[in-house]
């Protein structure tokens, strides 16, 4: 990829995501993975490898891995290769944590995503398993560390991209894209606040057309706003740096949220500090060509192709239909909509804008809408057959989503045409309520646009002059007038048709 440079230099990013697979047990043990449980009560002596334990591979955290690699289009080993890495830390029990080296389970791949109207392609160096440490807890213990050790040994699939992004809103797109896919393949719940999805920014900087320069490794983002403010702080630091004529250590740095800076952990390790070598108490995995189909049968229709789809049989541009498969949820409800009404540029735009902004500011997600995909395409006919305005509309959407309308009709079942005609009743009764029925009248139109050119003859004047701003505020008199039933489009078209006749 090429990207904008800052300051004369090219930005180089790649990242390694943690991603924590969908198990219910740990990938060694039956130990439960369950979040919010009291410390070390989820610490099983396998996880601990206490002397005559054995690890057993957990066949689940297998097949994510499989579904993943078939959704980005990798290479799924036959054989792969379990290895200690070996380093010393308080929550690592072990001294080494079991994860894979020389041959992952997942090889190659790319991850596709839209960033303004322009479509993405960053390439994958790998996905392996591996376990999880425990955690180390510096609060609430009068001055002293606690360790729990009940995330030790969670399923883990760390992804590996290539460096392919040269800016932060690429790494945040890619980030992002790559959240929405694992979460829609089922095979980790996403919830960045747990944990259960979070990155390593691997940053350098270099003149165009230079060797990559050295890198620094933030650790840690769990949040695609800090990924951000992390790696553009992390930029400028490494280009003052480099201007002032220092030289950039390799290392680990951790990001601050409260100053937005980022700083120095440690010096980062190479793979040869951590003493590679394949672990004695697990053999070779070994993955059938006929266990790859099996899962490829339970696959679902992947974000790209729904929205590629989206594309060619609803006519929405590249974006709009990205925007429409950001969740499995979202399409579900973007579907459901459009077969309902037969609208899907409406719908999608309603998404887009009322829905979305309703659901940001309450911080809800799509399925916990108070509106359902049926209400809201019932609407979305009424503005379409003209019943009703944009913002007739809008009153309608902001009084049912507040709790403000009673419902006037209890569904009783039926067939889908029924609840729909069902809807349609009721949503003409919210919007009969609201005296916010646009005019079906043509005479009562056309007598509001006399009244309107008799009223204010030196915009007329104007306008015949060539002051276009002075039709605006004829049609805004019409509105006015009507109390807002008119129909824009047809009140413009008869006031043009006056004054032209005039």
């Amino acid at each position: 990829m090429t990207g904008p440079l800052i300051r004369g230099y090219e930005v180089v990013i790649g990242l390694e995501t943690h991603t924590q697979l969908s198990t219910a047990s740990k990938i060694f043990s039956g130990s439960s993975t369950a979040f919010g449980a009291a410390p070390n009560t989820q610490a099983s002596a396998v996880d601990l490898a206490l002397p005559g334990t054995l690890p057993v591979m957990n066949k689940g955290a297998v097949e994510r891995a499989i579904r993943f690699g078939l959704a980005v289009g990798a290479k799924i080993a036959p054989l792969s290769i379990f290895a200690r890495k070996n380093y010393f830390y308080p929550d690592l029990p072990k001294g080494y944590q079991i994860s894979q080296y020389e041959i992952p389970v997942v090889q190659g791949g790319t991850v596709e995503f839209v960033l303004g109207t322009e479509k993405k392609t960053v390439h994958l160096t790998r996905a392996h398993l591996e376990e999880d440490a425990g955690k180390s807890l510096h609060e609430d213990y009068q001055g002293q560390s606690g360790i729990d050790l009940n995330r030790a040994g969670t399923p883990l699939l760390e992804i590996v991209s290539e460096p392919d992004m040269r800016s932060s809103a690429e790494a945040v797109a890619y980030a992002k894209a790559l959240h929405t896919l694992v979460v829609w393949l089922g095979i980790c719940d996403g919830n960045m606040q747990e944990g259960s999805f979070r990155c390593d920014a691997n940053v350098s900087v270099r003149k165009p057309g230079q060797p990559f320069g050295t890198r620094r490794e933030i650790k840690n983002l769990n949040s695609f706003k800090f990924m951000q403010q992390a790696i553009d702080f992390e930029v400028q630091w490494q280009i003052d740096r480099v201007e002032d004529g220092l030289k950039i250590e390799q290392a680990t740095v951790l990001f601050d949220p409260g100053t937005g800076e980022t700083r120095a952990m440690r010096s980062k390790e190479d793979a040869q500090d951590y003493r590679y070598f394949p672990d004695p108490d697990l053999p070779p995995l070994v993955i059938a060509p006929e266990w790859v189909e099996k899962v490829r049968a339970t696959m679902p229709e992947l974000p790209g192709a729904m929205a590629a789809r989206f594309e060619r049989e609803d006519g929405l541009s590249a974006y709009d239909a990205a925007m429409m498969a950001q969740s499995l949820p979202f399409a579900r409800y973007y579907e459901a909509a459009r077969d309902a009404c037969e609208q899907p540029k409406l719908v999608a735009n309603w998404l887009m804008g009322e829905v979305s902004k309703r659901l940001n500011a309450e911080e809800r997600e799509i399925d916990a809408s108070p509106i359902g995909p049926d209400l809201l395409a019932a609407l979305i006919r009424r503005v379409a057959d003209g019943t009703v305005s944009n913002n007739g509309a809008r009153a309608v959407f902001d009084f049912v989503w507040k709790g403000e309308a009673s419902p006037t009709f209890v569904s009783g079942g039926g067939s889908l045409a029924e609840v729909r005609q069902e809807l349609d009743a009721q949503v003409m009764v919210w919007i009969e309520a609201k005296s916010l029925k646009q005019m079906s009248d043509s005479g009562a139109l056309e007598k509001i646009v006399d009244d309107v050119l008799a009223a204010n003859p030196k915009s007329v004047d104007e306008y015949r002059a060539g002051k276009d701003k002075a039709f605006n505020a004829l049609v805004g008199q019409v509105m006015k007038a009507s109390k807002g039933q008119a129909n824009p489009a047809q009140a413009s078209e008869l006031l043009k048709k006056k004054l032209g006749a005039g």
